[in-house]
């Protein structure tokens, strides 16, 4: 196959006066060092992550569009208090992209990055979003004969992420999980380890068909936080789970503290003693999401022994270290098209993911609504 010179790629700007520009930047391809590969891309996931970096703080409901068909540009508005926290990246074109897939076109000489010429891989080291991406093989996860770039699209970021939830509970003492937006790609998964390692999940969503969802897919406990006994609901799955830890990926308004508050009842109900301190159980959220960009409110009716804090998989996976990693992703590239399977609803190119009616729909990180970028579509 002989290459392009170029690759055509998604670049997301945010200047220092408060302007968001999305656009597509044609760069050379890297020539691959002996240890490194090119992938020729053709599935991306564009999971709330990639959104965050793909969109920064920006105003949608101000987005514009411009530039040409082939080469669409995007403008959107940041409000000046949220430009503060953009500070790190102003002023530069930022790729985007953390994980994909795509076949293995050309190969530096060291016999590791040889031996990926011509498979199918998943890859994971960010500027996923595309067409030719060059980058080290040990980056790269071979699939299985029969795999495609498709199903191997979302190999990391949300497998590694639930496989985490699951580890940290391990590590940290717990014997059941929370878990919220659980009718996600990612809270699927969560619920088929959790069924298949028999750990007990509590699950919470926001609607009745994510609710029928989980509980075809053989879910025990799901609450939902709209219903008016959510948190009588809650609590009463707390007492039979024991679960005194929660993954919340929310992050804003009230649920964190909600979650915290039934985990203190919950232990009252079978306390033998009463302590004007509260439990001496340690009940723990960690938002690792931000699906509400409000504040954090919580009214601590809930003891003293509690934590709330952020939880992020990279830095986790350099916790665990090298070997704690690669047992995680083993098991990921066993169960990929069981445990570990994603779905999308639909499949962009480049120039579509900067459509503004395909970015309303897929910014709302809706349920069930993920989109596949396909930069070579």
């Amino acid at each position: 196959m002989t290459l392009p010179a170029t690759t055509l790629q998604i670049r997301s700007l945010v200047s220092r006066d408060g302007q968001l520009t999305l656009s597509l930047a044609e760069e050379a391809i890297a020539q691959p060092a002996a240890h490194e590969v090119i992938v020729r891309v053709e599935a991306a996931p564009m999971n709330p992550s990639d959104l965050g970096l793909l969109f920064g703080a920006a105003d949608l409901r101000t987005a514009k569009a411009s530039g040409t068909a082939s080469r669409p540009v995007v403008t959107a508005d940041i409000p000046e208090a949220a430009l503060k926290s953009m500070a790190g990246r102003l002023d530069q074109s930022m790729q985007v992209g953390n994980e994909g897939a795509g076949v293995v076109v050309a190969a530096g000489a060291s016999p590791e990055a040889q031996a990926l010429l011509g498979k199918t891989v998943a890859a994971l080291g960010g500027a996923m979003y595309t067409q030719y991406r060059t980058i080290a093989a040990a980056q790269c996860m071979p699939l299985a004969d029969g795999q495609t770039p498709a199903e191997g699209a979302s190999a990391f970021v949300n497998p590694l992420t639930a496989l985490g939830m699951v580890e940290t509970m391990r590590r940290e003492g717990h014997k059941a999980l929370v878990h919220t937006a659980a009718a996600s790609n990612l809270g699927q998964m969560l619920n088929r380890i959790c069924l298949q390692d028999g750990i007990p999940l509590v699950n919470i969503v926001r609607k009745k068909e994510q609710e029928d969802i989980l509980r075809g897919l053989g879910a025990k406990y799901v609450c939902n936080a709209t219903s008016p006994t959510f948190m009588q609901d809650l609590t009463d799955a707390l007492v039979a789970t024991g679960a005194t830890l929660a993954f919340d990926a929310i992050g804003g308004g009230k649920l964190a503290g909600q979650i915290l508050t039934c985990m203190e009842a919950a232990l009252n109900k079978t306390a033998t003693e009463y302590s004007r301190y509260g439990s001496s159980t340690h009940k723990q959220v960690y938002i690792y999401g931000g699906l509400d960009r409000g504040p954090t409110e919580f009214t601590r009716g809930f003891g003293m022994s509690w934590g709330m804090g952020g939880w992020l998989l990279f830095p986790f996976l350099q916790k665990i270290g090298p070997e704690g990693a690669a047992k995680l992703k083993a098991r990921v590239a066993a169960e990929l098209k069981t445990t570990f399977a994603s779905h999308y609803t639909a499949e962009l190119s480049l120039v579509e993911a900067l459509d503004l009616a395909q970015i309303a729909v897929y910014s709302r990180h809706a349920t069930g609504e993920k989109a596949l970028l396909n930069p070579n579509k």
